[in-house]
C-alpha cells in the first residue's frame, strides 16, 4: 500500500508546470544540504524567467526615457555631395545655390548644408499622455517582477514539502523492509522447527520483494523531486543536491490559522497580480483619453538653416557659403475633419480595452480568494485529520506489535499478521499525507497574508 503513496499525495499540489531550461553555473557558493530560505534566494538570483521579467522592466524604462525626450524639440544635421564626370561634353549648365553658370569641366561638384529643427508644439496633449502611459507601463512590469517571483517561490515550496514527504515515506518503507526481514527470518526458524508451513514462509519472502520494490520506488520519486527542485533552480553541473530536513513538530502542524478575511484583505493589498489589473484600468483610461484627443487640431514648428557650393564658380567656397546661406521659419497647423472614421474606431476601441481589463480584474480577485479558500480548508482538515491519524496510527502500531509478538509464538497466522501490517501502513499513509498537507497549506496562507515563505 505504501507504493500507493506518492499518487495519493500528488493529488494535493497543483502547481503550474513552467518550461525552465537549465543555465549552466560554474559552481554554487551555496553547500549541501540546502535550506528552504537558500533554495529561494538562489532561484531569485539565477532564474531564467525572473531574469527575462527584469530585462522587459529595463525596456519599459526606456520607453520612459524615450517619450519625455519626444517632448522636446529634434535638431538634426544634412548634408548633400554629388560629383559629376561628363568626358565628352564641351558645356554643360550647373545650378547651384538657385544660379545657372555654363561650365567646360569635366569634373563638377556640388554640396549643400542643412541644420533643421522640428518641435511639435501642441497635438491635443497626447504626448504628454504617453509619457503618464509608458510609465504605468514600467510600474506594470514591476509587478510582473513580482508575481513571477511569488510563482517561483510557490513551486519551490511544493517541490521541498514534496521531498520532504518522499524522504519520510522512504524511511517507512526501511522500517517496513526491516520488519518483513526479521519476519522471514523468524518464518524460517518456524518451518525448522515445524511450526510454520513452508507456504506461509513463501508468503513472508514475497512479502519482503515487494516491500524491497516499494522501497526502490519511493526512493527513485525522492529522487525525481529532487531534480525538479534543482532545475526550477537553474542548478548545473552539481552531482549531489540534497535539501535539509527540518524537525516539523504538532505545533507547526496545529497552528492557529489565519481567519480567510484577514488574509485576503493583505493579499488584495499587497498581491502584484491585483495591482497589476488595477494598473491595467488606469492605463486603459489614459488610452480612451488619447485616442479622443485625436480630435483636436496639432501645432508644429520647423526651422532651418543651409547653403550650398559647386565647383566651376568664379568665387571661393567660403564666399559661396556666405551668399548661398538661407533661413526659414514654419509653422503648421493641422485640424482633422474627415479621416475615414480612425479617431471614432480608437476610442470604441480603447472603451472594450477598458472594459476587457475590469472584466480580469474581476476574475484575477475571484481566483484570489478561490485559492485563499482552498488553501484554509484543506489546512483545516488536513489538522483534524493529522488529530485522528496520530491516534489511529498509535492504536494499529501497538495492535500490530502485539500481532507480531502472538504470531512468533504461533498464535496468529500469516493472513492475521499481514492485515495487521496493511493497518499500520495505512495508518501511516494517512499520517503522513494530513501533515504534510497542512503544513503546505499553512505555508502558503502566511505566504499570501504578507509573510514570507517558511516552513
Amino acid at each position: 500500500m505504501i507504493k500507493k503513496m506518492s499518487g495519493v499525495v500528488a493529488i494535493l499540489f497543483t502547481a503550474t508546470s513552467f518550461n525552465l531550461s537549465a543555465q549552466e553555473q560554474n559552481s554554487t557558493t551555496i553547500s549541501n544540504p540546502w535550506t528552504l530560505e537558500q533554495c529561494i534566494n538562489y532561484a531569485m538570483e539565477h532564474n531564467i524567467q525572473l531574469q527575462q521579467r527584469k530585462l522587459t522592466k529595463e525596456q519599459s524604462t526606456q520607453d520612459v526615457a524615450q517619450n519625455k525626450a519626444g517632448l522636446l524639440p529634434s535638431l538634426s544635421f544634412s548634408s548633400n555631395h554629388n560629383v559629376a564626370w561628363r568626358p565628352w561634353s564641351e558645356s554643360f549648365t550647373n545650378l547651384s545655390g538657385g544660379t545657372m553658370t555654363q561650365t567646360s569641366s569635366e569634373v563638377n561638384y556640388n554640396g549643400s548644408y542643412g541644420l533643421n529643427a522640428n518641435w511639435t508644439v501642441w497635438n491635443g496633449g497626447r504626448n504628454y499622455k504617453n509619457v503618464k502611459r509608458s510609465e504605468l507601463a514600467e510600474e506594470m512590469s514591476e509587478y510582473d517582477i513580482e508575481e513571477t517571483a511569488n510563482s517561483i517561490q510557490e513551486q519551490i515550496l511544493q517541490y521541498y514539502v514534496q521531498i520532504l514527504y518522499q524522504a519520510d515515506a522512504v524511511n517507512v518503507c526501511k522500517e517496513v523492509l526491516a520488519a518483513s526481514k526479521m519476519q522471514r527470518d523468524r518464518g524460517q526458524v518456524m518451518v525448522d522447527v515445524g511450526s510454520l508451513a513452508r507456504v506461509d514462509l513463501a508468503q513472508l519472502e514475497s512479502q519482503v520483494s515487494q516491500d524491497e520494490y516499494t522501497l526502490v520506488n519511493n526512493e527513485t520519486q525522492l529522487a525525481n523531486y529532487k531534480l525538479k527542485l534543482k532545475q526550477l533552480l537553474e542548478l548545473v553541473n552539481t552531482e549531489d543536491f540534497d535539501i535539509v530536513i527540518p524537525t516539523i513538530d504538532d505545533s507547526r502542524i496545529m497552528a492557529t490559522l489565519p481567519s480567510k478575511s484577514e488574509v485576503w484583505s493583505a493579499a488584495y493589498a499587497s498581491r502584484p497580480e491585483i495591482r497589476n489589473n488595477q494598473l491595467s484600468i488606469q492605463s486603459a483610461d489614459l488610452d480612451i483619453d488619447i485616442a479622443r484627443r485625436g480630435y483636436l487640431p496639432s501645432i508644429s514648428l520647423s526651422a532651418g538653416i543651409g547653403t550650398s557650393s559647386s565647383s566651376g564658380q568664379s568665387t571661393s567656397f567660403p564666399e559661396q557659403w556666405k551668399t548661398n546661406l538661407s533661413n526659414s521659419i514654419g509653422l503648421t497647423l493641422s485640424i482633422p475633419i474627415f479621416d475615414n472614421r480612425q479617431n471614432k474606431t480608437n476610442v470604441a476601441k480603447a472603451r472594450l480595452s477598458k472594459m476587457s481589463s475590469e472584466l480580469t480584474l474581476l476574475n484575477t480577485e475571484k481566483e484570489l480568494y478561490s485559492q485563499i479558500e482552498t488553501y484554509w480548508l484543506n489546512a483545516r482538515n488536513a489538522q483534524q485529520q493529522y488529530q485522528y491519524a496520530k491516534k489511529n496510527t498509535d492504536a494499529m502500531q501497538a495492535s500490530y506489535d502485539l500481532v507480531s509478538e502472538q504470531f512468533k509464538v504461533g498464535l496468529k497466522n500469516i493472513v492475521e499478521l499481514t492485515t495487521g501490517k496493511n493497518n499500520l501502513l495505512q495508518a501511516q499513509q494517512q499520517l503522513l499525507q494530513s501533515k504534510y498537507t497542512a503544513l503546505l497549506n499553512i505555508s502558503m496562507l502566511r505566504f499570501y497574508a504578507g509573510e514570507r515563505i517558511q516552513l
